[in-house]
């Protein structure tokens, strides 16, 4: 879509872009020069970055600071709405990636900045609209939809297993075999590596490919049992407590411009 493209600000703070992606379709790793929030309108994106990658779920963002290389892989038909940003238009922009919430009021903004012109009068409601989405995106909201990833070689493998097989019932003692070290070792250096306890960082991996799933339109009940619940309803409580709707209800349009969030 945009690997290739560089962005002028002389004349505005942001440039708006839209594009829609067929499922499957990736974007090969690159880096903008400016920052940039993907918003999706609908279906998943998986942003990958050299630190972790991030779950776009519809209806939210992902904030990419300047120079971030990336890529995406596509779940689904995407509809993506994207703001690449003057990383100097506001002094306290975010600093790091972050999956964010997208309120009402910030979604109808970056669709009506799809119309705005290049060049405008100051004081004229395309300034105003430029203006109010620079102040809305200071204080959005921060979803912890990021996998962090391990540097140690070890640790990452085992991480890579754990996400390849997320349906093994994952205890300390059994990830902690695998690597020949003691559970109270496994769970310092995890937590060291990651910034995340172990049971977290399983919880979020199991969560983030239960999204991909249901983005493809696997039922609730096959994506519980094949991600290691043992019923509909455990997996169904677990995803509500997280994200405050029910798995079956999470891609229906109401549930899109909420902001229903526990991170318990």
């Amino acid at each position: 879509m945009t690997t290739q493209q560089q962005f002028s600000f002389a004349t505005r703070p942001l440039v708006p872009f839209a594009h829609d992606y067929t499922h499957g379709e990736t974007e090969p790793w690159h880096s903008h020069t400016c920052a940039q929030l993907l918003h999706t309108l609908s279906g998943v994106v998986r942003v990958e970055t050299v630190q972790g990658f991030w779950i776009v779920p519809p209806g939210r963002g992902v904030w990419l600071p300047a120079g971030t290389q990336h890529r995406l892989l596509i779940t689904g038909n995407v509809a993506a709405r994207t703001l690449f940003i003057d990383p100097f238009g506001r002094a306290d922009l975010p600093s790091v990636c972050q999956v964010v919430q997208i309120s009402t009021l910030l979604r109808e903004l970056i669709i009506a900045s799809l119309q705005l012109p290049e060049r405008y009068a100051a004081g004229s409601r395309a300034e105003r609209i430029y203006e109010l989405i620079l102040d809305e995106i200071r204080g959005i909201s921060v979803l912890p939809f990021n996998l962090p990833q391990p540097e140690a070689p070890a640790l990452l493998a085992l991480c890579r297993q754990i996400q390849a097989e997320p349906g093994t019932r994952w205890t300390t003692a059994l990830a902690a075999s695998q690597l020949n070290i003691s559970e109270r070792t496994l769970l310092r250096h995890f937590r060291q590596q990651t910034g995340l306890a172990f049971s977290e960082w399983l919880r979020r991996a199991r969560l983030m490919e239960a999204l991909n799933r249901l983005a493809q339109g696997q039922s609730v009940l096959r994506v519980a049992l094949d991600l290691g619940y043992e019923s509909h309803s455990a997996f169904s409580a677990m995803f509500r407590r997280t994200l405050g709707v029910a798995p079956s209800d999470y891609f229906q349009p109401e549930s899109l411009s909420g902001n229903a969030f526990n991170s318990a």
